[in-house]
């Protein structure tokens, strides 16, 4: 991963927001992330959308990825495209095991560039609401975000070693720390309350910064 020179300021060009929602009656919750990316739509969607530049800056993706096919994202997410419209949006389960939730994105024109606008929806687990807050899929989005900002700034793919090590650095911290405040400060403009929601950032930042055991071994030579 390149350098980030500034990981506060990065973590700052994602405007976030919470909201509840239902869907088939049950409640839900709703995180939504925009950033805006000095480029046109149809590059923005070609990354975002193109199975050969998705790993540039994401994970590896297989599968079909048209309107009614099933996708899948090494170690991660698969899920049906449910709708696409180039170059605007599109819409796509998000499954993980048995549990399933929504994604959509669109692409709005932004001054010189285009804002990215990410919302997803999830079925709500009040436990695990509790322990991390929206932070616990929001991080994950925003290191994404970031990842894409890279790859469309230098047109090269994002170092995947690099970009696993990111969050235990000392900017990658900095990063999640800022980017854990900002979904907790949407939280609590959701309705919660205000330092359950900052507790939950911290759980969420100390889960997206310890390094596992074996990368800790192996980075202390033991």
């Amino acid at each position: 991963m390149a350098v980030i020179p500034d990981p506060l300021a990065v973590a700052g060009l994602v405007t976030r927001a919470v909201r509840s929602s239902t869907r088939d009656g049950a409640p839900t919750k709703v995180a939504v992330a925009h950033r805006t990316y000095p480029t046109g739509a149809e590059d923005l969607w070609s990354a975002l959308t193109d199975a050969e530049r998705i790993p540039r800056w994401f994970l590896p993706v297989s599968g079909d990825l048209h309107v009614g096919g099933r996708y899948q994202l090494e170690g991660n997410a698969g899920g049906v495209v449910e709708r696409c419209e180039r170059p605007r949006s599109f819409a796509l389960t998000w499954e993980m095991g048995p549990a399933v939730s929504w994604l959509q994105v669109r692409l709005v024109p932004d001054g010189a560039g285009t804002r990215l606008e990410l919302t997803h929806e999830a079925p709500v687990d009040p436990g695990f609401w509790e322990e991390f807050g929206p932070g616990a899929v929001g991080v994950g989005w925003d290191l994404a975000l970031m990842g894409l900002g890279l790859h469309l700034a230098s047109g090269t793919a994002v170092d995947p070693a690099a970009a696993a090590a990111f969050s235990t650095s000392p900017e990658g911290v900095a990063f999640v720390e800022r980017a854990a405040a900002g979904w907790a400060a949407a939280a609590v403009a959701d309705g919660d309350e205000p330092g359950a929601a900052r507790a939950a950032a911290e759980r969420t930042t100390a889960f997206y910064t310890t390094a596992p055991d074996g990368a800790a071994e192996e980075d202390t030579g033991a």
